[in-house]
């Protein structure tokens, strides 16, 4: 549902071969990956922390979600240059290296991890990316072998260069709210959006001015996996997201966000998407304008739900 809202005051560790989009991503199934692993043309990247030790794919290199997440009272702040940079050496990820991210597959929440560090890496410049649709449960009901057996990545030298071309800052938040010139798109729950809910992290609850929300679930059609290109270009049709001047992703951490962003960018194929990645716990730590904000008693209220 979406509306809007009103304004109050892989087997090789190291760099695999990079092989042809058309033949790549966004997305892979189990079966295809698997074929890929055979072929040692992909470098698997599992971002599933602690569960990595128990099983994984045969050498997938490990490359826990939080390394591309910023601190515990901003979780969705990009990572220093620096640090984001040293990560991506310590994986042996270069730009021209293939990349399948898998999370584990849980339900739609869970993507939006996979989504983030892909539109993570896209911005770093890793061209040749797809994720694992399904995640590690994919591969395990498509009974493919797994093991728990570390694979350690040989180190790149990787230069970063982080790409704006799919960011939107709080600044550009802040002037697109006053421009009103972008369709900002809430990818929460609608308890979120009007105010009814909030992050522990954010100042206080409610959304962007101007905003409309569509929920990230609407994704999936059923389970934990994303829905196809075609489908997710009908999806985009319909709700009139195509033909935006900008059209911007936010959540509360650019966590749900980045499943829009994935599925509208990445699968429908529509242009001038960005994901706002501190999201909604940024912009109220800046104390700027928000709208379905409550007032003191109703937010008592919604606390003791």
């Amino acid at each position: 549902m979406i509306r809007s809202a009103l304004v109050f005051t892989a087997t090789l560790a190291f760099a695999a071969p990079a092989i042809a989009q058309t033949d790549f991503g966004p997305l892979v199934s189990a079966e295809a990956l698997s074929t890929l692993v055979e072929a040692g043309d992909v470098t698997v990247l599992d971002i599933r922390g602690d569960a990595y030790g128990e099983a994984h794919i045969p050498g997938a290199i490990s490359g826990p979600y939080a390394l591309f997440r910023g601190p515990a009272d901003n979780p969705g702040a990009l990572p220093a240059v620096a640090d984001l940079e040293a990560t991506l050496r310590s994986l042996g990820i270069t730009t021209e290296t293939a990349i399948v991210v898998v999370h584990e597959g849980t339900d739609e929440t869970d993507f939006g991890a996979a989504a983030r560090v892909y539109w993570t890496l896209k911005s770093s410049g890793v061209s040749d990316l797809a994720i694992l649709n399904g995640g590690q449960r994919a591969w395990t009901l498509a009974e493919l072998p797994t093991t728990d057996v570390a694979t350690e990545p040989t180190p790149s030298s990787f230069d970063l260069d982080f790409s704006d071309q799919w960011l939107a800052t709080t600044d550009e938040v802040v002037a697109l709210v006053d421009s009103g010139s972008a369709l900002l798109l809430d990818a929460r729950p609608q308890s979120f959006w009007e105010g009814e809910d909030a992050h522990p992290s954010a100042a206080r609850p409610g959304t962007l001015p101007q905003s409309q929300y569509f929920e990230h679930s609407n994704w999936f059609s059923s389970g934990p996996s994303i829905v196809n290109a075609d489908a997710a270009r009908q999806l985009a049709a319909d709700q009139g997201f195509t033909g935006q001047e900008e059209l911007v992703s936010f959540c509360n951490t650019g966590h749900w966000a980045a499943t829009n962003w994935f599925a509208l960018s990445e699968l429908a194929g529509v242009e001038n998407v960005k994901l706002y990645p501190e999201s909604m716990v940024g912009y109220s730590q800046g104390g700027h304008q928000m709208a379905n904000v409550p007032g003191v008693f109703r937010n008592l209220l919604n606390q003791f739900r």
